[in-house]
C-alpha cells in the first residue's frame, strides 16, 4: 500500500516508521523540510500512484490546521480517494469534513490515535469511523499500526464515530489520572506511610486498578519522588470540555469527568478568587479565621 502522511511530528513521525517496517510506501510532508520526503501537499498527492484510490493520513493540530488542510487536499485528490484525519478533531468537524469532500467523490474516515510516545513500539489503539468501503481502503494501514493483539475498532460508520470514542476514551483518562493524584497527594501528606512511590509500584501488579497510567505514575515518582521538579498546572486537551459538553447535551451524568476538569481549571489559578469569597463567607457567618497575603518578606497570616 502507498500512503500520504501529513504531519511529522512526535505521532506522525513515529507513525510513519511503523508503517515502513510493516511494508508500507508512506510519503510524509511536514512544514519542516528536514522530516519532509516532498515539499508540499501538491507534491505528496503528485507522488502517490494514481491506478488506485490515493490514501492520504492526516497527522496535524486539530482545528483549523485541519480544517485548512483538508480544504487544500480537496482540491488536489479525485473521485474514490480518501482522507483520514487521525488528530484530535471534534467530532462535529468530521461531519462537516466529510460532506465537503463528498461532494467531489472523495472519502473520508477520522479515526482517533491513542499511543503517545510509545506507539512507535507498543503500538497505537485506532478508533476509526466511516463507510466499509473506506475503511476497507486504509485497512493495510490500520493494521500496521495496530498492536499485534487487539487495539482497533471500527467505532461506527457514520463521520465522527471514531474521534467521539476517542473523546470518551480522554474524558475516563482525565478521571483516572485525577484519581491517581489524589490517592498520591494524601499519602504524601501523612506522616504513616514512609515509602509511597513504592506503594504505587506494589498496585501494578495484582490489583484492579492496576494500568499503563499508573505504570507512567511510577515512573514519573522513581525520577522525582515527591515531584519537586514539576509546577502543579495542568492543560487539557480540549477533549475533556468536549466530553462533557456531550454529557449535558444528551443528559448523561458524567459527575466523576466533569470533576476532574474542573480540577486542571483549579491548577491554573496561583489563588482561587472562589475560594476567597468562600473564606469570606465563613469569617462572615462564623467569625471563621482568614489567611491574608504576607507582607514582603514575612509569612502569610491567620486572623479572626
Amino acid at each position: 500500500m502507498h500512503i500520504g502522511l501529513v504531519g511529522l511530528g512526535k505521532m506522525g513521525g513515529n507513525m510513519r516508521t511503523r508503517m515502513r517496517e510493516a511494508g508500507l510506501t508512506v510519503i510524509g510532508y511536514d512544514r519542516n523540510p528536514d522530516l519532509a520526503d516532498v515539499d508540499s501537499l501538491a507534491g505528496l498527492v503528485e507522488a502517490l500512484p494514481s491506478d488506485g484510490p490515493r490514501v492520504v493520513w492526516v497527522m496535524v493540530p486539530a482545528g483549523a490546521p485541519t480544517s485548512a488542510t483538508i480544504d487544500e487536499l480537496a482540491g488536489l485528490l479525485g473521485e474514490g480517494d480518501l482522507v483520514v484525519d487521525g488528530g484530535n478533531s471534534k467530532y462535529t468537524d468530521d461531519q462537516a469534513h466529510a460532506e465537503a469532500l463528498a461532494q467531489r467523490g472523495i472519502g473520508f474516515v477520522d479515526c482517533g490515535v491513542s499511543g503517545g510516545v510509545w506507539g512507535l513500539k507498543n503500538g497505537y489503539a485506532l478508533m476509526c469511523g466511516g463507510s466499509d468501503a473506506d475503511v476497507e481502503k486504509v485497512q493495510p494501514a490500520f493494521d500496521a499500526l495496530k498492536p499485534a493483539d487487539g487495539g482497533f475498532v471500527h467505532a461506527g460508520k457514520k463521520p465522527g464515530a471514531g474521534h467521539f470514542a476517542k473523546m470518551v476514551h480522554n474524558g475516563i483518562e482525565y478521571a483516572m489520572m485525577q484519581s491517581y493524584a489524589e490517592g498520591w497527594e494524601l499519602l504524601e501528606a501523612v506522616d504513616l506511610v514512609d515509602n509511597v512511590t513504592e506503594v504505587f509500584d506494589s498496585w501494578r501488579t495484582g490489583t484492579v486498578i492496576r494500568s499503563w497510567l499508573l505504570d507512567l505514575l511510577v515512573a514519573a515518582l522513581e525520577d522525582d519522588a515527591h515531584l519537586n521538579q514539576l509546577r502543579g498546572y495542568a492543560d487539557d486537551s480540549g477533549e475533556g470540555r468536549w466530553t462533557v459538553q456531550a454529557a449535558i447535551d444528551h443528559a448523561v451524568p458524567m459527575h466523576v469527568i466533569a470533576a476532574s476538569l474542573f480540577a486542571r481549571f483549579t491548577s491554573r489559578q496561583d489563588d482561587s478568587p472562589a475560594m476567597k469569597a468562600i473564606a469570606a463567607m465563613r469569617n462572615q457567618f462564623g467569625g471563621h479565621a482568614v489567611h491574608t497575603p504576607p507582607p514582603a518578606g514575612g509569612d502569610a497570616s491567620s486572623e479572626s
